[in-house]
């Protein structure tokens, strides 16, 4: 029934499972499908990781290229997302060791949206993230075309 139930009603499995688990009856418990989901929630953390910097490095990239665009919108959305980060990795400080992908991942994306929004030639971007992490959370940064 516990099987069925994970595939039919999430959540009166999720509510079940939590029960056996406190009541610690770990032999009734669906120890697999908890296991997986305890693995998804990791990879949904680390998404909203890659997230968050996609939008940050997409604002960072219009800022420097396209300086007669700047606005307050601009500007407060980077402070939005620095903000937003800083709290996803102080509740989730091991993802801290995975901000190099992360940062890539993210600039990755971050070159298409910039690409669509701007009108701008993906070569007019560097190929790689141009900032550091420090750079790219530091409030006082903002990059300035040199």
């Amino acid at each position: 029934m516990t099987g069925n139930l994970y595939e039919t009603d999430f959540y009166a499995w999720a509510m079940e499972q939590a029960a056996l688990l406190r009541a610690g009856k770990l032999s009734a418990a669906d120890i697999e499908n908890i296991a997986e989901e305890i693995e998804s929630m990791g990879r949904t953390e680390k998404r909203e990781l890659v997230n968050r910097l996609a939008v940050l490095l997409l604002h960072l990239l219009k800022w420097r290229f396209q300086p007669a665009l700047r606005g307050n919108s601009w500007r407060l959305t980077v402070e939005e997302q620095r903000y937003r980060l800083a709290d996803h990795l102080a509740d989730n400080p091991s993802l801290k060791a995975k901000l190099g992908e992360a940062i890539s991942n993210a600039y990755r994306l971050s070159l298409v949206e910039a690409e669509r929004e701007t009108g701008l030639a993906r070569a007019t971007f560097p190929a790689a993230c141009p900032w550091s992490f420090d750079q790219i959370m530091d409030e006082g940064f903002w990059p300035d075309q040199h």
